[in-house]
């Protein structure tokens, strides 16, 4: 097993030890890594990919993928020829456990200790509690208002959005506002790209993801194009090292809602709609047919249109997908899995409440 050098080892088992240990403290975390050498980490990785056209991320999977099946027909071949004897067994389990922790520390070292962070609710001093049905009703009249506020002009916009590089651009300066007033937002040396991957995430159900290994956010290109600019927003949050799922979606809330762009304006306000409404109808359903009786036409159109992309695409290989990827968020500190998506709706609520219901 130490035939990798016995150095190697013992610096990759040191640093894993390391890095386990600085995770039991959140507040060690945020001070010396989220705001500390990670933003140096991120550019350095944004500036080496950033300027290449497209995922250089993609590739990586791709030839990960490609390496994994190769060496399993070796093995078969192997198994077959009846060459694989202790030796070769011992051989295959040592350089399994270098390549994980080869990836265990990167992955922590480049983006993954963020998971383990006091997070934006500690930056931002919101007290998140749970929520009555109350506020979530005074939530979503406001969140009504904003997607028809939003409408008109964020459907002149929409057109635009098509072009890749508009989206993108508009999405860095949604950030460029958020951070003229508050610089812990700042994004630098964008790296923001269409995934390689889009008509797979269309029969798997995503619809943008963060690359830990080369600092790229991709985006799906061919979901509803209304759906696009807070995902943007969202995944540009996890770059910024707002690793947990509700914490870049608050980010993304932030940033989109104050883009001179008013479809990323429509978008955020017609996402967070969804999220809401989610949590009303098993509260309470009665309260939803005045809110939904408030909505615009064209909203309500957008919402059909959702609809039926989702059923155009719908097998029966997504909901698998999902409960891996729900297992991987339970297993980054977000217990809730798939649910941590909707705990915007807490942080939201702490924010209007501590801000008034007219800042969300």
């Amino acid at each position: 097993m130490f035939g990798k050098s016995k150095l190697a080892w013992i610096i990759l088992v040191v640093l894993a030890a390391g890095i386990k240990t600085l995770s039991f403290s959140s507040n060690a975390v945020e001070k010396y890594y989220s705001t500390g050498i990670y933003p140096l980490i991120a550019r350095l990785e944004r500036l080496l990919f950033g300027w290449i056209p497209f995922s250089v991320g993609d590739i990586l999977y791709a030839l990960a993928v490609a390496g994994l099946l190769y060496g399993l027909v070796m093995l078969i071949r192997r198994l077959i020829r009846r060459e694989a004897g202790a030796a070769y067994f011992k051989a295959v389990f040592g350089n399994t456990v270098f390549v994980l922790l080869v990836v265990y520390v990167y992955f922590n070292l480049s983006w993954g200790l963020n998971y383990d962070r006091r997070g934006i609710a500690y930056q931002l001093q919101l007290d998140v509690q749970p929520y009555s049905t109350n506020d979530l009703d005074t939530l979503l009249h406001q969140v009504v208002r904003q997607i028809n506020d939003a409408d008109s002009l964020g459907h002149l916009h929409r057109p635009a959005l098509v072009h890749h590089g508009d989206l993108f651009r508009s999405a860095v300066g949604s950030y460029g506002v958020l951070s003229s007033g508050d610089t812990r937002f700042v994004y630098a040396s964008p790296s923001v790209k269409p995934s390689l991957y889009s008509y797979l995430g269309d029969y798997l159900g995503f619809g943008g993801y963060y690359n830990p290994f080369t600092g790229e956010a991709q985006v799906n290109t061919t979901v509803p194009v209304f759906t696009q600019p807070y995902t943007t927003c969202h995944e540009i949050g996890h770059q910024l090292g707002y690793a947990r799922e509700n914490e870049a979606n608050f980010v993304g809330y932030l940033s989109a809602r104050q883009s001179d762009n008013p479809a990323f304006r429509y978008s955020v306000y017609f996402d967070l709609y969804l999220y809401a409404v989610r949590e009303l109808y098993v509260r309470d359903s009665m309260l939803l047919k005045p809110l939904k009786a408030q909505l615009s036409a064209a909203v309500k159109a957008d919402f059909r249109e959702l609809q039926r992309f989702n059923l155009k695409y719908e097998n029966p290989f997504e909901p698998k997908v999902r409960d891996l990827y729900d297992r991987y968020l339970r297993a980054n500190g977000q217990p809730q899995g798939m649910r941590t998506y909707n705990e915007v709706i807490a942080w939201l609520i702490a924010y209007g409440k501590k801000n008034g219901w007219q800042s969300i």
